[in-house]
């Protein structure tokens, strides 16, 4: 059961997600219905909640939480394509995406990638703006760049691009643990780690924090992709929002099909273990502990 200030955080999010959408020219209409369609197709906003609950964390809550909403969005977005692209024929070929039809179903193949790219650039565009805010603030303009290049890691070729490719290129091929985890690491697991110490930076953390919320990152990241791959088998299309049995058809390399479903929740329990005793002596931390509470209830 999420808490009530997970729900606070996700308000915001929800309430500001429009407003730094890019002005496109009305000639270009359909890229901005495209772009929106998505980004108001619901989800939990679990990337730039986290963010936030380590921004009020790493500032123990003496900053105004305006400061990080800029890049919360900015997580979203970039969220917002990855989602479109991995829906694409060529990748997951998915029809539906949080119980609505997916981008390119509604849109077709050439926008809805389009969109996606419109949606990342328009992330970067949100973070460099509003970081010539802060020009004549040398420390607050030092963890603006630092949770930009932070979140361009996370995302870009050192992190999940490079894992969705080790995901694409080694379908239906044997897969080692070894291999496993590189793919859950970076396909899933960087973004999420990345996010967390955006919220770091931006709230001025320490290093004791920093080196935590690592910890904390990695381990939930890692245990989110084997929940998510657990549910793929286990849940209906109901509940998940879209066609379930996606990863066997595809015949991706997953904790389930490598090994079973029992060792795999196992394994998830262990990583979200960590996780907790990772950030439990820091206050303002509900919600991170929220999040570790949610996913293990998706599996015992």
């Amino acid at each position: 059961m999420l808490s009530q200030e997970y729900y606070e955080l996700k308000e915001i999010v929800d309430n500001h997600i429009l407003d730094f959408m890019p002005e496109i020219d009305t000639k270009t209409n359909t890229l901005f219905e495209a772009m929106k369609y998505s980004l108001l197709a619901g989800g939990k906003r679990i990337r730039p909640i986290l963010m936030l609950t380590f921004f009020k964390i790493a500032s123990n809550n003496k900053m105004d939480i305006s400061f990080a909403i800029p890049y919360a969005e900015a997580i979203e977005y970039i969220q917002t394509y990855s989602l479109i692209h991995d829906d694409l024929p060529a990748m997951d070929n998915d029809d539906y995406r949080r119980g609505k039809l997916t981008n390119h179903k509604v849109f077709g193949e050439d926008i809805a990638i389009l969109a996606g790219d419109g949606l990342l650039s328009a992330a970067y565009e949100i973070m460099l703006k509003d970081s010539l805010l802060y020009l004549t603030d040398s420390d607050l303009l030092k963890r603006k760049v630092k949770a930009s290049f932070e979140l361009s890691k996370g995302t870009g070729v050192r992190g999940m691009i490079q894992g969705q490719v080790a995901d694409v290129e080694n379908e239906a091929k044997s897969c080692t643990a070894e291999l496993l985890e590189f793919i859950d690491a970076n396909k899933t697991g960087a973004f999420i780690k990345s996010s967390i110490l955006v919220g770091c930076y931006l709230g001025g953390a320490t290093k004791e924090l920093l080196e935590d919320a690592t910890v904390y990152g990695e381990s939930l990241g890692h245990a989110f992709q084997i929940v998510d791959d657990i549910m793929d088998v286990i849940s209906t299309k109901e509940e998940r929002g879209k066609n379930v049995g996606g990863d066997a058809t595809n015949e991706k390399n997953t904790y389930p099909s490598i090994y079973g479903i029992e060792e795999s929740k196992k394994q998830a329990l262990k990583l979200l273990e960590k996780a907790e005793n990772s950030v439990s002596k820091y206050n303002a931390n509900q919600v991170a502990l929220d999040i570790v509470a949610y996913l293990k209830e998706q599996i015992i």
